[in-house]
């Protein structure tokens, strides 16, 4: 059974701004660690991977958004999707780049070993690359230039990103792997409710 709730627009633009600014606070909390020194024994390390976590726990968020909005009816939850898709490339990429200044002071020819060297790191890699094209093409016009048909097939993208950017974590952690277990149950479920609904039209 859905539940009504409509909101207006002045509510939306309301919750739009909630939302963004909520995204911003773990950003601003491990600044806030990461300059007073309240990170732990290894404060660059706590700093990278928790903008990973974020990057990742932002991705399925985005990728719940669709379900929920079928399975309640809130048809305004779609207005959220595009910005929270961009605070998940926003926490990949400082991801990506405490990576490369923080933990590899640009050292780019110890980088590119470091890629070949070690499969989560290439598996990150990947994941920021197939991201990169659907933050590029998030925008309306990009939307009509692709045409909706086109543009939803680009998009689709974030379903491989997913599964990349689980296994990123995975072969991170090496020993405990609760964590990367717990987000990658919640990915399969959430692939699994899209395969199924999809089954459904085609049959």
């Amino acid at each position: 059974m859905k539940l009504s709730l409509k909101l207006s627009a002045g509510q939306i633009s309301a919750l739009k701004l909630v939302v963004f600014v909520i995204c911003l606070i773990p950003l601003a909390r491990l600044g806030w660690g990461l300059y007073n020194e309240m990170l732990g024994a290894n404060p660059i390390e706590y700093f990278i991977r928790s903008l990973g976590r974020w990057a990742l726990k932002l991705l399925l968020i985005t990728l719940a958004v669709s379900p929920l909005r079928r399975l309640t009816g809130w048809a305004w939850l779609m207005q959220l999707r595009r910005m929270l898709g961009l605070f998940c490339f926003f926490y990949a990429l400082l991801h990506l780049s405490s990576y490369l200044w923080l933990d590899q002071s640009l050292a780019w020819i110890a980088i590119a070993k470091d890629i070949l060297k070690r499969p989560f790191i290439t598996v990150g890699m990947l994941t920021i690359t197939l991201l990169l094209p659907l933050a590029i093409t998030s925008t309306n016009a990009m939307v009509r230039r692709l045409g909706a048909a086109n543009w939803q097939g680009l998009h689709r993208a974030i379903y491989g990103a997913g599964v990349l950017a689980v296994l990123h974590f995975w072969w991170m952690v090496k020993l405990d792997i609760t964590q990367p277990a717990i987000y990658a149950a919640l990915l399969g479920v959430l692939l699994g409710i899209r395969f199924y609904w999809r089954s459904r039209r085609a049959g």
